[in-house]
C-alpha cells in the first residue's frame, strides 16, 4: 500500500514533465517513510541527455543526505529505468526500485537489459513492478501528441 502511495507521488512528477513538454517520467526517493527527493524528466529544458527523472532524484537525495550512498532508500519511477539510470541506481546503492511501466525500447531492469539483477554487479537492489494504468495513459497521451 505504501509503495502505491509513493508511486502516485512519482506520477505527479510525471504529470509536471508532461505539462512542460518533456517525456512524462517522474521519480521520488523515499527514506524512512519520507520523500527526500522528487524529480521529473528535464532533458529538453536542460538540454542534457542525462537529465532523466531518476538521475535528478538521485542527485537531489545525495545532496540532502550528504552522501552518495543511498542505503535504506527506495526509488519510485513511473517508467522502468533505462541502462544509464540502472547504472546510477547501482552506484548509489539504492536498496529498492519500484516502477510502473515497462520500457521495451530502453528498459534496463527487465525489458531490454536486466542490469539490476545481473549477478556480475556488486549491488542488486530489490525490484518491484506495480502496474499503474495512469502512467501508461500519460505516456500514450504524450506520444499521441507528438505523432498526430
Amino acid at each position: 500500500m505504501e509503495d502505491l502511495l509513493f508511486l502516485n507521488e512519482a506520477l505527479k512528477e510525471a504529470e509536471k514533465a508532461f505539462s512542460y513538454g518533456e517525456v512524462p517520467v517522474g521519480a521520488v526517493i523515499v527514506k524512512d517513510g519520507r520523500i527526500i527527493s522528487r524529480a521529473f524528466n528535464r532533458k529538453e529544458f536542460l538540454q542534457d541527455p542525462t537529465a532523466h527523472a531518476e538521475i535528478l532524484a538521485i542527485r537531489e537525495a545525495s545532496r540532502k543526505l550528504n552522501s552518495w550512498r543511498l542505503t535504506g532508500c527506495t526509488l519510485y519511477s513511473t517508467v522502468e529505468p533505462c541502462a544509464m539510470c540502472a547504472g546510477a541506481i547501482i552506484q548509489a546503492r539504492v536498496e529498492r526500485v519500484v516502477y510502473a511501466v515497462a520500457d521495451p525500447k530502453f528498459g534496463g531492469v527487465e525489458s531490454l537489459f536486466k542490469i539490476l539483477s545481473d549477478r556480475r554487479v556488486n549491488h542488486r537492489p530489490e525490484v518491484v513492478k506495480i502496474e499503474l494504468e495512469e502512467a501508461v495513459e500519460l505516456l500514450r497521451s504524450f506520444f499521441k501528441l507528438l505523432r498526430p
